[in-house]
């Protein structure tokens, strides 16, 4: 008995040892003098639209608004020039690199789009490569009183081909009551279909094409980028490439790591769809603003903005998710106000 009783101990004080190694390795992340997990875990949570309690528990209010002052993206404030893009993407077999190749090489039978993989760094996703953005429009969802839809039965309402998520919303009136919102205004068709306010802190403007099928990224007015030619918008940000310039990464961009959708174009007329998954431990943890930034330059986009994420970053290709939607402890395919999508009349 007193040998069993003593192995029973042993057991309870090992366990308890490794508590407290355990306890004393978060309180060094935490608190000690390496910045990277707090700096992470503050950026992350508090992006979120309602995930701020994860840094809270943790940190004070000054600890955080330190950590945010020190993590931010200074955005080009210029609006996209126009004149800059060329609708000249014709594959001649010259390639100036891998990711040229990748981009220009359309898929056998295939000249719509194509689906290039993105997995590396600890994130994974999917980058879309639309060749007609001619084809690629915001569509609304149904029913936006009940909740709108999710992204694939957005697809099988308008036929799309393809699509991503496009801007944030909210419920207005409490989640139990379904009523959905976007987050910020809507241009459809060259008219203003919503007037929404942007929430601060978001960054970027209005982000949509043109009637000459330019993706066009400005801070101006609802009227201003109307009378500007704007056919379809959306309010949301930040902006990550303006007229082939970037925007200055401070720290992280203190938009942590998350899942994420963003739209880009190159200067030949072809649009990229981006979205890279997250909340995943084994396969992809989240992306920061700044390897998105990167992404898009190596593709070669003049222009790119960052959409709408986190439980909402999804693609649908064919009405069927290709990639893994994350909200924090359960996968889902999130009820949406709009969405990007390909649109083939001949289909």
């Amino acid at each position: 008995m007193k040998t069993k009783t003593k192995r029973k101990t042993n057991k309870l004080t090992i366990f308890l040892f490794i508590l407290d190694i355990l306890a004393c390795i978060c309180l060094f992340l935490a608190y000690g003098p390496i910045s990277y997990f707090r700096t992470m875990l503050v950026t992350t949570a508090m992006e979120t639209a309602t995930h701020h309690y994860l840094a809270r528990t943790l940190y004070s209010d000054a600890i955080i608004a330190k950590v945010l002052n020190s993590n931010y993206i200074a955005e080009n404030d210029n609006s996209t020039d126009t004149s800059l893009i060329k609708f000249d993407n014709q594959d001649d077999g010259n390639y100036e690199s891998i990711y040229e190749e990748q981009i220009l090489k359309r898929d056998e039978g295939n000249d719509l789009y194509k689906i290039i993989e993105i997995n590396e760094n600890g994130y994974a996703g999917y980058l879309a490569v639309i060749y007609d953005p001619s084809k690629l429009s915001l569509v609304m969802a149904k029913n936006p009183m009940r909740g709108g839809q999710t992204l694939t039965q957005i697809t099988e309402t308008y036929n799309a081909v393809l699509a991503t998520n496009a801007g944030g919303h909210y419920y207005p009136y409490g989640i139990s009551n379904y009523s959905i919102n976007p987050a910020g205004s809507i241009i459809k068709d060259g008219e203003l279909y919503f007037a929404g306010v942007r929430p601060s802190g978001w960054g970027g403007g209005f982000i949509g094409f043109t009637f000459d099928n330019v993706l066009l990224l400005s801070k101006g007015t609802a009227d201003e980028v109307i009378a500007s030619g704007m056919r379809d918008a959306m309010e949301f940000g930040p902006f990550l490439i303006v007229n082939g310039e970037p925007s200055r990464v401070v720290g992280n961009g203190g938009y942590g790591l998350a899942p994420r959708t963003a739209i880009g174009q190159r200067k030949d007329g072809i649009v990229l769809l981006l979205v890279i998954d997250g909340r995943s431990v084994g396969h992809s943890l989240g992306i920061d603003m700044n390897s998105m930034i990167d992404i898009f330059i190596r593709y070669g986009a003049y222009n790119a903005a960052n959409l709408d994420g986190g439980g909402s970053s999804a693609m649908a290709v064919n009405h069927v998710i290709i990639n893994q939607p994350q909200m924090y402890g359960y996968a889902s395919n999130r009820y949406l106000y709009n969405a990007w999508a390909l649109i083939d009349s001949e289909e």
